[in-house]
């Protein structure tokens, strides 16, 4: 065992593990022996910390242990699809083991959401009661806390072991089966190309970081990916449904709840009509069942059984498997065969990381969804309402194009470079070598400031930038105002970022030889002029902001001090009709 704690890395993090798990069995047994003598303060007093200690341990399990399981078990099945082995990643995890558990941590973190989210998606399409073996995230009735305090160690670990249980069929099911399918049917496919053929010290993880942060996040919260996603869940269930007769059970009976609450709300019109004094008991019942009914129906609805409801609900999940293994072969060969094929135009034979071809394969995808639903909702409208339309969506895609160069090209671009001039270099690079910029690398690292820092913008208090990102984004895409962006948006911020660029390297290379000094020092000064600007404007930030903090303190120690009174007098203009104003009451404040 010892020999095992020490091959993991993690000595003292299992040891402290051990030590809770072994200090919670000593306070179990404490509280039995103090519940036998009858001593009741002390009873009680090991009961809250045997609680303590075990919500501790069960919060490390439910956010520490799971996830990482899952991160792991995705990376054993998915190792085929990289051309990896375990050997490797053995030597990955003994050369950087904190990284590698961190890694795998994100991605079954990750994985975890993502399939929380498609059951609250389902929820929202079946009957209250299909998914009664799953916690229901939006109850409000739900509380995790109170769950680990009252529900004893065995069903947690019952309900631990079927988590991983149904999360690892799951993976098994959508990952490790469509990747020997795929190199069965399609042996040139794979692997993904994952490795960057150069000298470059790029790191995979800004790439990854950039499709994580900025790539799904585009995508999934398109209002439309949604709204589809929904759809074809909505389409598969009646489908199914109707195929194996447990449409009640799946959907339950809406068309009948819907007539009976329709002659119900007719009845009720009827009887409105007919009292020409409403009942006051009859107008809080509804209002109280309006409020009930706010949140849509919650709990269990009745459904009809039908004969041999067992193997109908056996042939449902084998259904449901077969479909999950298609939608995992198209999901895993679609956008990166579509994202290489259009990489191939300009990149010809050479690899690509398959990151970059999978997005650029999303995106097509969602366009060509996207397009087709457009010109399907035109279709009824005539030709010339779509030609018509075909020019205001041409009009507004240059717009956006335009916006995305510029915001999403050229400022992340220049974002990235300040940042590798002003953090990077200076301490990763010594003064005795020269240091080498990487533009996709920039770029990507400035995408991801770039969100950063539009994120605090937005929470920050309120000042010109905050205004003009926040009246572009009500704007939206249709409503796109190239001038405004440009005039507002893009110009100021290309201004400021070039200047903090270029102000530096004309001090640095242009007035610095002319005052005759050494190359080393100009050397130095080329190379540590920007960390100094960026020093000398925190510092000047820091003073202008304290110098204000002064000047109120400063103020409000006088007002307290001196102020008598303060008097309120209407304003009046100078100019214009002053005769015909007539003076207003005067108000004081003492």
């Amino acid at each position: 065992f010892f020999s095992f704690v020490q091959a993991s890395h993690f000595e003292g993090l299992i040891t402290t593990i051990v030590g809770y798990v072994l200090l919670a069995i000593s306070l179990i047994i404490c509280h039995g022996l103090a519940a036998l003598v009858k001593f009741q303060r002390s009873r009680r007093l090991l009961g809250v910390c045997y609680i303590v200690v075990k919500v501790s341990l069960l919060v490390v399990v439910e956010i520490g242990v799971f996830p990482l399981i899952c991160g792991w078990w995705l990376d054993i099945c998915s190792l085929e699809m990289f051309d990896a082995t375990l050997k490797d990643r053995e030597l990955s995890f003994q050369s950087a083991p904190g990284t590698t558990m961190f890694l795998h941590w994100l991605v079954g973190m990750v994985y975890v959401f993502y399939f929380a989210s498609f059951i609250l998606l389902l929820r929202e399409v079946l009957r209250p009661g299909v998914l009664w073996f799953l916690r229901n995230l939006n109850d409000p009735d739900f509380n995790p806390v109170q769950e680990m305090i009252h529900l004893p160690i065995y069903r947690h670990l019952r309900r631990f072991i079927l988590s991983v249980i149904v999360f690892g069929s799951i993976v098994l099911l959508m990952l490790w089966l469509p990747i020997r399918i795929i190199k069965n049917l399609l042996p040139n496919f794979l692997p993904y190309n994952v490795m960057l053929y150069s000298d470059a010290p790029v790191s995979e993880l800004s790439l990854e970081l950039l499709l994580l942060q900025v790539v799904l996040p585009a995508l999934l919260e398109q209002g439309h990916t949604r709204q589809w996603l929904k759809g074809l869940v909505r389409a598969w269930t009646v489908t199914a449904g109707y195929l194996l007769d447990l449409h009640s059970y799946l959907l339950g009976d809406q068309e009948e709840n819907e007539n009976s609450a329709n002659q119900q709300a007719n009845n009720n019109q009827h009887a409105r009509n007919n009292n020409a004094i409403p009942v006051v008991g009859e107008g809080l019942h509804a209002a109280h069942q309006a409020i009930l009914q706010q949140g849509g129906p919650v709990g269990f609805q009745p459904y009809r059984r039908p004969l041999k409801f067992p193997l109908r609900i056996f042939l449902l999940i084998v259904f449901m498997c077969i479909t999950l293994l298609i939608a995992s072969l198209i999901c895993l060969t679609l956008p990166v065969f579509a994202g290489r094929w259009l990489m191939s135009f300009w990149t010809g034979t050479a690899k690509i990381h398959e990151l970059y071809t999978a997005a650029c394969g999303l995106y097509v995808c969602w366009l060509t969804i996207r397009a087709v639903t457009v010109l399907v909702a035109w279709m009824p409208q005539g030709r010339r309402v779509i030609f018509q339309k075909v020019k205001e969506w041409s009009l507004m895609i240059m717009k956006t194009l335009i916006v995305a160069v510029l915001l999403a090209g050229v400022v992340p671009l220049l974002l990235g470079l300040l940042f590798e001039l002003v953090i990077v270099a200076p301490l990763r690079v010594p003064l005795d070598q020269t240091p080498l910029f990487y533009p996709w690398q920039d770029w990507a690292l400035g995408v991801l400031h770039a969100k950063i820092i539009a994120a605090i913008t937005l929470m920050g208090p309120q000042w010109w930038l905050k205004t003009v990102i926040e009246q572009v984004y009500a704007n939206g895409i249709r409503n796109i105002d190239l001038h405004y962006i440009i005039r507002k948006l893009a110009a100021p911020v290309i201004s400021v970022l070039l200047l903090s660029l270029c102000v530096p390297y004309i001090i640095a290379s242009g007035i610095v030889p002319l005052l005759g000094v050494t190359a080393e020092m100009q050397n130095l000064v080329q190379r540590r002029i920007y960390p100094f600007l960026l020093m000398v404007v925190v510092l000047m930030g820091i003073l202008s902001f304290q110098v204000r903090q002064f000047k109120r303190l400063y103020e409000h120690i006088k007002n307290d001090k001196y102020l008598v009174g303060q008097r309120l007098v209407n304003y009046e203009r100078k100019s214009g009709k002053q005769g015909t104003s007539t003076p207003s009451p005067q108000s004081s404040q003492e």
